[in-house]
């Protein structure tokens, strides 16, 4: 029977706890969290297969104004990309944000001391605003967002379950207008306002106006640096200045750029390369015997060889002509355009000279002439160039006949 029921019900209700009726400031808190149902999208028209669609929810504390807008998952891309939608369409961000312990905003669960995830700890920061997680089982610190998820549940399921969606933006298109009449048409019973009217005289006028760009996604790794000082991110290797090699550092990935941070201070920043195993290096990042040894390219040997003189480039292209690659012929003429400074271009330009009229073109060679001073003097004349000697001793052709 009813009444049966109702003292049942009643004895159940007095071995209730107590709650606390929670008083939220205007622009201080946003409760965010996911929908329990999915909605489903159409991801290929010939087939029929479909996809499920996360939604998140965003939900201000003193005025109810609420968000929703759908995601393919509950990454953390996703999450911090559906925070800044929100925050776009509050016109602003509260002072904390207000998730629960999901591995996606929390590390690590602590009743006293939560680790937050890092990327979204930078954006809270961006922001200029804080996180502050629910207590680990505690489903009553949120119930504000608890409440509107069903809430969004409700009004938006509801209406969405006979509608085929073929994409994400047209789900979110249709969410969008049916999150627009909960928050400007409904009006709340115990206020007498709709959350959009509550929302502009209470949390608007206090909410932290947008920086001037949106956040942008980055992840963080912790690495080391190589002792080639280059660091490994993506099997991409991006080079920090090398007195850094062997260092333990962080890499802040974004979709564009990759940054290096050593104690939180920035080393390196490069554009975020694609391709297994490639490297980008800075030249300034090298030591300065690498960046001599890289800067050497065929061009600039035969260059530094010509300001030398025709024969020294003459001899350094011959050197590198007799090598099987180019690079090859690169140390004897970096070698020989090493002279100069010790023995001066002119004597170099002489030595190379006398290095091809001899057919000795190698570095071991010039580098004997100059020191023993060979480069002035004049060759020996070849085997057979002599002329004939005329002696009184000497027999005629006549003597043999």
């Amino acid at each position: 029977r009813y009444s049966r029921f109702c003292d049942l019900y009643r004895g159940w209700e007095g071995r209730l706890p107590v709650t606390m009726r929670q008083t939220h400031q205007a622009g201080d808190k946003v409760f965010v969290d996911y929908a329990g149902d999915k909605q489903p999208v159409v991801v290929d028209r010939l087939t029929g297969e479909t996809r499920e669609a996360h939604i998140f929810v965003a939900v201000m504390g003193a005025s109810s104004l609420s968000f929703a807008c759908a995601t393919w998952s509950e990454t953390l891309a996703d999450w911090t990309d559906a925070h800044v939608r929100a925050f776009a369409a509050f016109g602003g961000a509260p002072r904390l944000l207000v998730p629960d312990n999901a591995k996606v905003a929390v590390i690590k669960a602590c009743l006293y001391d939560p680790q937050v995830n890092r990327s979204y700890a930078d954006l809270a920061r961006h922001y200029g605003a804080a996180c502050l997680p629910t207590r680990p089982r505690r489903p009553r610190d949120k119930a504000k967002v608890e409440a509107c998820v069903g809430i969004v549940e409700r009004w938006l399921f509801g209406r969405l379950r006979n509608v085929i969606f073929y994409s994400l933006a047209e789900l979110n298109a249709a969410i969008a207008l049916l999150i627009a009449r909960l928050n400007d048409e409904r009006v709340l019973r115990h206020f007498g306002q709709t959350r959009r009217q509550l929302f502009e005289a209470l949390d608007a006028p206090l909410l932290t106006p947008l920086p001037a760009e949106p956040y942008v996604f980055a992840e963080w790794r912790a690495r080391r640096v190589g002792i080639d000082y280059h660091v490994e991110v993506e099997h991409h290797f991006y080079s920090v200045p090398h007195r850094f090699a062997r260092k333990p550092v962080e890499a802040r990935l974004t979709a564009r750029t990759v940054e290096i941070f050593l104690n939180g201070e920035r080393i390196a920043a490069h554009m975020r390369g694609s391709g297994n195993g490639r490297h980008t290096t800075v030249p300034d990042h090298m030591a300065s015997a690498h960046r001599r040894y890289a800067d050497w390219t065929l061009e600039k040997i035969l260059a530094e060889s010509a300001r030398i003189g025709p024969c020294a480039q003459l001899l350094c292209e011959k050197i590198l002509e007799d090598r099987p690659h180019p690079e090859q012929g690169f140390r004897s003429c970096k070698g020989i355009l090493g002279l100069e400074k010790r023995f001066g271009a002119a004597r170099l330009e002489a030595a190379a000279q006398r290095a091809l009229e001899i057919g000795s073109r190698n570095f071991p060679s010039l580098k004997s002439i100059l020191e023993k001073g060979l480069e002035g003097q004049p060759l020996s004349p070849a085997p057979g160039d002599h002329q004939p000697i005329e002696h009184g001793n000497i027999r005629g052709s006549s003597y043999y006949h």
